[in-house]
């Protein structure tokens, strides 16, 4: 594994600003609010040729009632306890503080290596007297830095490096299968990340809109090495008037991006709602590889026929994505969990298939001879050949004659009978229509 380093410190120093600054796109939450980082959110760098990995955490306030700091605190405890290295940022605007000194004590407890950060010393030249007095924080000599402006940054990035472990105790993993939790608010994202890591990873609370960063977990078991993506619940447009929560839509469309499985959470109280169709709709549009899980099934009264009927409401109301096959779980209990690594990995390399020219032509001349292609005024299309040009999600490319007469119908046709060959379950298919002349790219 690459080393850690996990920024903390006091809310509203700037911890999410130096964490975008060092891994160079703005990936945490950025706002003057104090409290807006509440998870971990990781990131990765590269400084003097040494990849690694950063960690940005909410807040530490050293004594508070109030859950979500508390929940804040104990995300930041467990940040230090897997850390190679700590950066303790302080502010050179708020001066030494009481919290400073608490956060400080609580750090040299931990026997981490400490390197501290004075932020906000955004002018250059002259050093602001005030950044002497954090020397009385009994942790070596204190680096100034401007998250804003990246002043110091090489410095604190130089003093972090030599504490990190002997390179050769790395190893890339790419066998990692990444996969994105996604649904709408207070679906139970954060539960089954948390279920699945056996730890209190994410803040679990009644109160939708918690989770508002998308983070990254790994996990690895005997099927497999796995990064969880665990995304802030998306809500409908005209709610989303918080410009944190903008943010939040944004960073789990962006998860979607990053990841090679989706898993759409549907609450098996309310069945798929309007909502869940656009989250599901925007995995679809991204060619991602798809799960539908239905969470909380055990608090749904069931008799002989309520999975079947709950499943066929599922493929009516999502019937864009029949190919996605439906797991019914309780992330609370645990019930059917385990099945979920199976399905991952089986949707994954469903979605990685490549077919060679030969056998998609065999399938192309046996559904002609079973079903003719369409003709539109005396002209009949003509299909030469089909070959795949690329996997997650398969692209096949057919060649005809004619794209105009290529009708949709027909090509939903062709995509079944290569689905009937293949399976290529969980993953949805690209058919791209080229005219004899086109260029094969």
């Amino acid at each position: 594994m690459k080393p850690l380093v996990a920024i903390v410190g006091r809310p509203n120093v700037g911890k999410s600003m130096l964490f975008n600054k060092l891994i160079g796109q703005r990936l945490s939450i950025v706002e003057d609010t104090p409290g807006v980082t509440r998870d971990r959110i990781y990131g990765e760098s590269e400084w003097c040729g040494r990849k690694f990995r950063l960690v940005d955490t909410g807040g530490i306030e050293p004594r508070t009632d109030d859950q979500i700091l508390s929940f804040m605190r104990e995300q930041a405890e467990i940040a230090i306890q897997h850390a190679d290295v700590i950066i303790f940022l302080t502010d050179v605007k708020t001066g030494l503080t009481a919290s400073d000194q608490e956060v400080a004590n609580m750090l040299l407890r931990s026997r981490k290596p400490i390197v501290l950060a004075v932020n906000k010393m955004d002018s250059t030249g002259r050093v602001d007297p005030d950044f002497y007095e954090f020397y009385n924080l009994g942790l070596g000599d204190p680096i100034a830095v401007s998250a804003v402006h990246g002043h110091g940054t090489g410095d604190l990035l130089d003093a972090c490096l030599q504490y990190f472990p002997p390179e050769d105790d790395e190893e890339e993993d790419e066998d990692v299968i990444k996969v994105a939790i996604i649904g709408k608010p207070n679906v139970g994202k954060s539960s089954l990340t948390n279920r699945i890591l056996g730890t209190e990873r994410m803040i679990v609370s009644n109160v939708a809109g918690t989770t508002r960063d998308a983070i990254d977990s790994y996990f690895e078991n005997e099927q497999g090495k796995y990064v969880f993506i665990d995304t802030a619940g998306m809500r409908k447009k005209s709610k989303v008037d918080d410009v944190i929560e903008r943010y939040s839509v944004l960073r789990a469309t962006m998860a979607i991006d990053r990841a090679d499985v989706c898993l759409i959470m549907i609450d098996a109280q309310e069945g798929v709602t309007e909502q869940d169709t656009k989250v599901a709709g925007l995995a679809h549009e991204a060619g991602k590889a798809c799960i539908i899980v239905v969470n909380k099934w055990d608090l749904v009264e069931k008799d002989g026929k309520t999975m079947d009927k709950m499943r066929d409401d599922i493929r009516r109301d999502l019937s864009y994505m029949t190919y996605a096959p439906i797991l019914f779980i309780s992330a609370a209990t645990g019930q059917r969990v385990p099945r979920l690594f199976e399905m991952i990995n089986y949707v994954h390399n469903q979605s990685c298939m490549r077919i060679s020219t030969g056998m998609l032509n065999n399938i192309l001349a046996d559904a002609q001879t079973r079903v003719q292609p369409p003709t539109d005024r005396g002209r009949r299309l003509k299909i030469y050949y089909m070959t795949q040009v690329g996997v997650c999600p398969p692209h096949f490319v057919v060649f005809c004659n004619e794209r105009k007469l290529f009708h949709f119908s027909y090509q939903r046709y062709l995509e079944n009978c290569i689905r009937n060959v293949f399976g290529l379950e969980g993953t949805p298919v690209i058919m791209s229509i080229r005219e004899k002349g086109d260029k094969e790219d």
